[in-house]
């Protein structure tokens, strides 16, 4: 038996841990009535936060009983080392908890979802900026008296319910409360909030509960099957002219690229790539990764693909379906944007686009009105309008200053790739994996960018003996592994 379950306790401190929009404070409610209706006193405390995404709160629940006629003083927040039960709504937020010692081996029950919700600094770090989920799991084994954890988003997807009901039966799973499972389902039933759904959730989180920990299931990318006469006509020609090695990632290329541009756009992309794949050998793996990296550089961000995803219907009801919105219920969405002035005049027609970043004046004139981001809310008639318009530009993409800039970058990398590749393969690989250094946009684009010219530029300079493969690699997980450079800078001083 848990020991905030034994008869003779009298307090019981839960701490939960969520993001802005999953219900936490729907989730502290629940347990506050429920404890009040079976005699416990009960009061709940919220602190937000703006760790990450769209914020972290902390939501602070005590139950406690009156003994002897004297009623209790209870904490406003949870107190690191004094803490029953801790329920987070993603794998990072249970790490948090963690590090705020929160959760500790003597004490606490940890229940936690076991999938992940990437943060901005994540998301646009150089390298894979990813929070090592494994890790957290094992620290809990460490950190909790016992950790429950399974993937609470999936069960949501399955119940088409919200993640505070599949928490709600976490914890009812989990047998750390007094109360059966009649107590949280008429807590439920008492709130009147989508009753059916989220039964539904609380039942998924407690059979969930039961069982042992469980990490979300790795998605399945199985090869794109075209659909129109042009992709089943670029699909052919790969299976007839590129290794077999290379045809998944090509056939996810061409794909990419139709849906990026257009098909005369993929057939570009094959015939790089057949060029490659002619100073190949088997195994190919040469081919297979610059079939990835070519297509992931062809498709580099601009202002035009931004606009063109942000306006895209599959988009809207994603975002419907993330936040449960009823399809009688008006959604609004509200980003921040900040487009620099060289990302604008990148859009432009080369000529227009040079011209003004080549002229001290025209970006000292225009600079000012790009300095500062804004928040528009892009679902109104006005945004919307501004970025459908934005993402129409996409045919004359082939006229912008951006679209020579990086058609040119593309073609020193593949010309690098061929001169390497009869004589050392190995090393062709790696400057075909460089490519990885170049992602995203703004800030996050520049920096990549700068990175890959210095390494480039080092490479080259080397000796034809020095120019090894270990080099080149070591060089780039450098660059990818260093936010500001400075290990990169020592490595190519060296």
């Amino acid at each position: 038996m848990n020991a905030v379950t034994t008869a003779d306790r009298n307090r019981i401190c839960i701490a939960i841990l969520a993001m802005g929009g999953q219900g936490g404070g729907v989730l502290a409610d629940w347990i506050q009535e429920m404890a009040r209706h079976h005699g416990w006193l009960a009061q709940g405390t919220s602190v937000p936060g703006v760790a990450q995404r769209t914020g972290s709160t902390v939501y602070y629940i005590e139950l406690a009983r009156v003994v002897d006629g004297r009623v209790p003083i209870m904490a406003q927040m949870p107190v690191p080392g004094d803490v029953d039960i801790v329920i987070a709504s993603e794998l990072m937020e249970a790490g948090r908890a963690m590090l705020r010692n929160f959760s500790t081996g003597d004490r606490t029950t940890l229940i936690s979802s076991t999938h992940r919700v990437y943060s901005i600094a994540e998301k646009s770090a150089m390298g894979d900026g990813r929070g090592n989920s494994d890790k957290i799991i094992e620290a809990a084994g460490r950190r909790a008296k016992r950790f429950i954890g399974f993937d609470m988003e999936a069960a949501t997807e399955r119940s088409g319910s919200v993640i505070s009901a599949v928490m709600f039966g976490a914890l009812a799973g989990s047998g750390t409360l007094p109360f059966g499972r009649d107590a949280f389902e008429e807590a439920i039933r008492q709130s009147g909030i989508a009753v059916p759904s989220n039964l539904k959730g609380f039942d998924e989180g407690l059979r969930a509960a039961q069982g042992a920990v469980t990490l979300p299931e790795a998605p399945q990318h199985d090869a794109p099957q075209p659909t129109s006469e042009a992709g089943r006509a670029l699909a052919a020609r790969i299976a007839a002219k590129l290794p077999a090695a290379a045809h998944a990632n090509a056939l996810h290329g061409v794909q990419r690229l139709m849906d990026y541009q257009d098909a005369a756009y993929a057939e570009l992309y094959l015939d790089r790539l057949e060029a490659v794949a002619a100073v190949d050998a088997a195994p190919f793996l040469l081919s297979e990764e610059t079939a990835r990296h070519l297509a992931l550089w062809m498709s580099y961000e601009d202002t035009i693909r931004v606009a063109d995803l942000k306006v895209r219907e599959s988009r809207m009801e994603r975002v419907r379906k993330e936040v449960h919105a009823g399809s009688d219920q008006l959604l609004t969405v509200t980003e921040f944007m900040h487009p620099r002035l060289q990302e604008v005049c990148e859009t432009l027609p080369e000529s227009i686009g040079g011209r003004i970043l080549a002229s001290d004046r025209l970006k000292r004139w225009l600079d000012p009105f790009f300095q500062k981001g804004r928040h528009v809310e892009t679902t109104s008639a006005r945004w919307f309008a501004v970025l459908w318009l934005l993402s129409r530009m996409r045919g004359m993409r082939r006229r912008t200053l951006r679209y020579r800039e990086e058609q040119h970058r593309i073609e020193q990398w593949l010309q690098d790739i061929r001169e390497a590749a009869p004589a050392d393969n190995a090393l062709a690989v790696e400057i075909a994996r460089c490519q990885r250094l170049i992602k995203g946009y703004s800030d996050t684009f520049e920096r990549g960018l700068r990175n890959y010219a210095a390494i480039r530029a080092r490479l080259h300079a080397l000796p034809a003996s020095e120019r090894t493969a270990g080099w080149l690699a070591q060089a780039r997980e450098t660059a990818l592994a260093d936010e500001k450079g400075q290990h990169l800078q020592e490595l190519l001083a060296a």
